[in-house]
């Protein structure tokens, strides 16, 4: 869960197909199916989410709505696969506590989980070198579970050949204009096309390493959260944080725990490249944190000297 329990903002719709939430609506979802929790207090809590809507439930629980369509399935698959996972992860991750049904207008199936204590990861790390070691230790367990019984990738999904995003990443320079260095930006993304693509067996992604899925206690990583990219493919993937969070000696220090070489270097920094892109033109009116943070990854990858 996300742990900024400072009430929300008032957003702008982000999606055409996006469905409205709110306080009333948690309400009569609870009182219909989870009579138990109805009378608990419900807290919309702000965040840079893009798919789901988040409300604290009491003190120990809390509320994943999806806004979207496309987001709608996350709730199953996390009911799934994060039991499986979590013995195995040094970070917490989310606890699903149960599933609820569409109802009362709401048309998607939604996920209540235990409540996540902490901050996200945008400028709360005390040690970026010491979190470094500890988000390549829970990206090294992640890769060693057990994938057998794993949904095979679908084409477009995380964990693939960069190839599959080069449609998306030129469509969006081109309509980012003058406001980015395009040319840079191509360059940057040709380099990691370029780069060996993935022949090793496909291991678990998360897919989705931004600060806003990493928080912390205390000023150290306590957990991984939103596992919506969730799928089986190339490591290089999860090679995110060292271009959205990371940077020199503490992006040295990632890196060399993950025993990463040039050529899943240049694929992970296509992956950190790709998604702050693509999400630059879509989110640039309707979502401030989003728009910063994928700013700010371009800004790394782009000062990155790899050839």
């Amino acid at each position: 869960m996300v742990a900024d329990t400072l009430p929300r903002m008032a957003r702008l719709r982000m999606h055409a197909d996006e469905i409205h939430t709110d306080v009333a609506l948690v309400h009569r979802l609870l009182t219909r199916q989870f009579p138990q929790w109805a009378d608990l207090s419900v807290t919309p809590i702000r965040s840079y989410g893009t798919d789901h809507d988040i409300y604290r439930l009491g003190e120990k629980l809390g509320l994943r709505l999806p806004r979207i369509g496309s987001a709608s399935g996350q709730a199953v698959q996390e009911a799934e696969w994060l039991p499986r996972l979590a013995p195995r992860l040094p970070l917490a991750v989310p606890t699903p506590v149960a599933l609820g049904r569409p109802d009362a207008g709401y048309p998607f199936t939604w996920a209540v989980h235990e409540w996540l204590p902490g901050e996200n990861a945008d400028g709360t790390l005390r040690d970026l070198e010491g979190a470094a070691v500890d988000l390549a230790g829970f990206i090294r367990a992640l890769r060693a579970a057990d994938t057998t019984g794993a949904p095979p990738r679908t084409p477009g999904n995380r964990g693939g050949p960069l190839a599959e995003r080069d449609e998306g990443v030129r469509h969006a320079v081109a309509v980012l204009g003058d406001r980015i260095d395009g040319g840079a930006a191509l360059r940057s993304w040709e380099q990691s096309l370029a780069a060996p693509v993935w022949d090793g067996a496909g291991v678990w992604v998360h897919g989705d390493l931004l600060p806003g899925n990493l928080l912390v206690v205390d000023g150290r990583p306590s957990a991984v959260i939103d596992f919506g990219g969730l799928d089986v493919g190339d490591p290089a993937c999860d090679l995110q944080p060292a271009w959205n969070l990371f940077s020199g000696v503490s992006r040295r220090r990632f890196l060399t725990a993950l025993r990463v070489d040039g050529a899943m270097r240049l694929r992970g920094r296509g992956w950190a490249l790709s998604q702050a892109l693509i999400a630059l033109p879509y989110y640039w009116r309707t979502n401030p944190g989003v728009v910063r943070q994928a700013l700010h990854a371009l800004d790394l990858v782009l000062g990155d000297d790899t050839g």
